[in-house]
C-alpha cells in the first residue's frame, strides 16, 4: 500500500516562467527567445541549461547565478508560482494519512523559498541541500531514506521522464507521470514512458482518487491510470 508520495518541483509544483524570465532579463535577451530555445533543447533531450549556452557559449552558469544573487536579481518564489492544484492535492493526500515529501533538482536557495511557502508537506528538500541531483540513483536512495518506506510503498511524481520516471522506477519505486509543462506534454505518449509509469495523470488532484481506488481494489494494479 502506498505510504509516501514524493513530488518533483519544477513544472510539477511550480511554474518555470519566473525562472526563465529572470535569466532572459539578466542576459538581456527577449524572454520569448530564451523560452523558444528551452523548447529546442527539451525536444533534443538535452539539459535545459544548454539553452543559456546557446545564447552565451562562454557562459559560466554557476558564476552567473551567484552574480544574479549578489545583484538582488536571483531566485524568488511566492504563492503565484505554484500551480493551483498543489495545495489541494498535497492536503488531500495528507488527509488520507500519506507522508508527503517534496524533493527535486533545485538549489539550496530554492529549498529555502519553498519551505517559506509552508506547503502541506512533511519534508521539503532539494538536490542543492543534498549535494546530489537527479537522475543519479543516489538521489533516489536519499529519497527512500527520508521517506522511511519501502520502494514499492513509495510513489515519485514528476513530469520529466529522464529525471522523474526511469530513475525512481529503477530503484523499485512506483511512478506517476504528470502531463504538465514542456517535458510532461512532449513525452506523454512515449511508449517507454507509458510502460514505466504506474499512473499517468493530468492534474495532481487525481492522485488521491487513483490511490484510493487502488487500495479499494486491493492493490492489484487494477486502478492504474493509463
Amino acid at each position: 500500500m502506498t505510504q509516501t508520495i514524493v513530488f518533483d518541483v519544477g513544472e510539477t509544483l511550480t511554474k518555470d516562467d519566473r525562472y526563465w524570465a529572470g535569466w532572459a532579463d539578466w542576459l538581456q535577451v527577449p524572454r520569448h527567445t530564451l523560452s523558444a530555445l528551452v523548447g529546442v533543447v527539451v525536444a533534443q533531450g538535452r539539459d535545459n541549461t544548454a539553452a543559456l549556452r546557446l545564447l552565451c557559449p562562454e557562459l559560466d552558469v554557476d558564476s552567473a547565478y551567484h552574480a544574479r544573487e549578489a545583484a538582488g536579481r536571483g531566485e524568488y518564489l511566492d504563492e503565484s508560482d505554484l500551480y493551483p492544484d498543489v495545495r489541494p492535492a498535497l492536503g488531500s493526500l495528507r488527509g488520507l494519512g500519506k507522508r508527503v515529501i517534496v524533493a527535486g533538482n533545485q538549489t539550496a536557495r530554492a529549498g529555502e523559498l519553498l519551505r517559506d511557502l509552508d506547503l502541506p508537506a512533511d519534508l521539503v528538500v532539494t538536490s542543492g541541500d543534498w549535494g546530489v541531483a537527479k537522475p543519479d540513483p543516489s538521489f533516489f536512495q536519499r529519497v527512500l531514506e527520508v521517506a522511511g518506506t519501502a520502494p514499492e510503498d513509495t510513489v515519485y511524481v514528476g513530469d520529466h521522464p529522464v529525471n522523474d520516471v526511469f530513475p525512481p522506477k529503477a530503484v523499485g519505486m512506483r511512478v506517476a507521470h504528470l502531463r504538465r509543462g514542456p517535458w510532461g506534454h512532449l513525452w506523454a505518449d512515449d511508449p517507454d514512458v507509458q510502460a514505466a509509469a504506474d499512473w499517468r495523470v493530468g492534474s495532481l488532484t487525481e492522485l488521491a482518487s487513483v490511490l484510493t481506488a487502488e487500495e479499494t481494489a486491493g492493490g492489484d494494479g487494477a486502478a492504474r491510470r493509463r
